[in-house]
Formats: structure tokens, sequence, C-alpha cells
């Protein structure tokens, strides 16, 4: 089963957070998101753990548990949403909807 775990001490790794679940079973893997530009934890991850009776006894542990300087940690089956295209900058195909291709070669940019 998939987990999310938010509410993590800016400090933790994917050991770190490994190492707590261990407690309650096997983790397959452990992943903290790191922002991209400074490396640092974004207080939030993500882990795999292959035993479900095993990640529900962790979830019902440790959800709601504080864990360093008054932070609640958040623990809760991940969805498996497909990912979203990132971005957000400009796409020049959706802008152009509806419009031949005469419109988008005499756009100027």
């Amino acid at each position: 089963m998939k987990l999310f775990v938010a509410g993590l001490p800016y400090d933790f790794d994917d050991t770190d957070l490994k190492e707590m679940f261990e407690l309650y079973g096997e983790v397959y893997s452990a992943k903290v998101a790191r922002d991209r530009e400074t490396k640092k934890s974004r207080g939030f991850g993500f882990l795999d753990m292959p035993n479900d009776a095993e990640a529900k006894e962790a979830i019902q542990t440790l959800d709601g548990a504080e864990i360093g300087r008054g932070k609640k940690l958040a623990v809760k089956k991940a969805d498996d949403e497909p990912p979203r295209p990132g971005g957000g900058g400009f796409n020049r195909d959706r802008d152009n909807r509806g419009r031949g291709n005469d419109d988008r070669d005499r756009r100027r940019y």
C-alpha cells in the first residue's frame, strides 16, 4: 500500500522516514519530497508498504501523532491518481484551439 505522510520535520530524510515506518512492518521504499532548487525537505513524503494490514496499523498509530516541536503527522493512503502534466507555462496548441494553422503561423511572439 502506498502511503502519504505530511508534517515531517524538515531535517527528515528518506532513511528517517523508512526507519519510522519499519517499526510497523516491511517498507519497500520511502521518499521525502525535496525542493528542486534548495534540496531541502518540503515536509512530506511517500512510502510503499507491501503488507496492507501493517500499513493500516501504521496509519492508525501515526496519523495525528506529534513529532518534534509540536508538529502533527498526517498519514493516509496515497491517491493513485495519474501524475498531472507539469508546467503552468504557455501552451501554444491549447491557446490556438479552433483556429487554423494559418493563424498560428502569423502570430508574432
